[in-house]
């Protein structure tokens, strides 16, 4: 009763051969995925109808802003609508003022945000 000592080494190899193969197939289509996100064809990004201002707000601003818009290492959020015109808002969500970088909401929900914003007291 010898066995044969390759079966255990023709075996692993058969299963390696075939892992290689499926990650294969995995990645190409994992690749496939990631260059229809490059060219923007499955956005993952809130559409304009489910866009929260105020999560956004948590989210990103509230860190230089403070939790309640008191400002910190940003200005006070508090009252801007009385200073600045919805415009004026827009185009420093959009390009930036000092040391708040541009492009942090996009231009589809920086009206909704300047919106957002106008209302805060």
């Amino acid at each position: 009763m010898n066995r044969n000592p390759i079966i255990p080494f023709l075996l692993i190899m058969v299963f390696g051969i075939g892992l290689v193969f499926f990650l294969s197939l995995k990645g190409l289509n994992d690749s496939e995925q990631a260059a229809k996100e490059k060219k923007g064809g499955e956005k993952t990004e809130q559409t304009a109808e489910t866009f929260d201002p105020e999560g956004f707000f948590k989210q990103t601003c509230a860190g230089c802003h403070g939790q309640n818009y008191e400002g910190g290492v940003g200005p006070s959020l508090k009252g801007v609508g009385k200073k600045l015109s919805k415009d004026q808002i827009k185009n420093i969500i959009q390009n930036g003022k000092g040391a708040m970088p541009s492009g942090l909401v996009s231009a589809d929900h920086a009206d909704q945000m300047a919106d957002w914003l106008m209302k805060l007291k």
